[in-house]
């Protein structure tokens, strides 16, 4: 799947994505499309309990905040409750938002969470990030920058940099993380954005790692206005 100009559209959805992110050799939590409660309950039993429903819309950055987020949905009865509040929600409080479905994604193990993104600066090109994330991210602002393309060693500084580097060694219950494989992600972000002309924007918050466990849980992609 290449990226491509989109005249009516500037930012990829959440499964496309995770798509794009897939084919370039990050790993991601499996995730489905859901456009109505039938697939939702289909793709959740395909896909294997627990799992989480989050809304797509092109008109929402924010799932939580309209609660467009259900997690840790263990039963048919329970994803089929969430679908429809999810939808009454966000239908609530965004009558205009434009509803394309319901992400049906796979738990992830619980693990520490991380961001991950790609910014494009006009003066200076195209910029990695790395740090805390989750909701933590826009708190903490524990992150580090580097120009793109980065070295290995790019990415190991990057990774000792934060304040919040002692967490991945392992830290009250935490598992250490992986931090080669931890590396070798950062790099294919920084490969993915160098072969993506049109990226402007690349967002993987959460990136939860445990261990050997590394996935890509939430993405958003924004291409360059034509």
């Amino acid at each position: 799947m290449q990226i491509q100009d989109q005249s009516r559209r500037i930012m990829l959805n959440e499964i496309e994505s995770k798509r794009l992110l897939q084919e370039a050799g990050i790993p991601v939590v499996p995730t489905r499309l859901a456009r109505t409660l039938r697939e939702a309950v289909t793709f959740s039993r395909e896909i294997g309990f627990p799992v989480a429903l989050k809304i797509i819309s092109p008109d929402i950055s924010h799932k939580s905040d309209v609660g467009g987020v259900k997690l840790n949905l263990t039963s048919i009865s329970q994803v089929s409750r969430a679908y429809r509040d999810i939808v009454h929600s966000v239908r609530e409080r965004l009558p205009s938002a434009r509803i394309e479905g319901v992400s049906v994604q796979k738990m992830a193990e619980p693990g520490i969470e991380l961001i991950l993104g790609v910014t494009r600066d006009p003066q200076f090109g195209l910029a990695i990030m790395f740090g805390i994330g989750g909701i933590l991210v826009e708190i903490l602002k524990d992150v580090s920058f580097r120009l793109i393309p980065i070295s290995n060693l790019d990415a190991e500084e990057m990774i000792k940099e934060i304040k919040g580097y002692a967490l991945l060694k392992g830290y009250r219950g935490y598992r250490p993380v992986n931090l080669m494989f931890l590396q070798e992600i950062m790099i294919k972000v920084s490969d993915f954005a160098v072969h993506h002309p049109l990226l402007e924007e690349l967002d993987i918050n959460p990136l939860i790692a445990s261990g050997d466990n590394l996935f890509a849980v939430d993405a958003r992609i924004v291409l360059r206005s034509p």
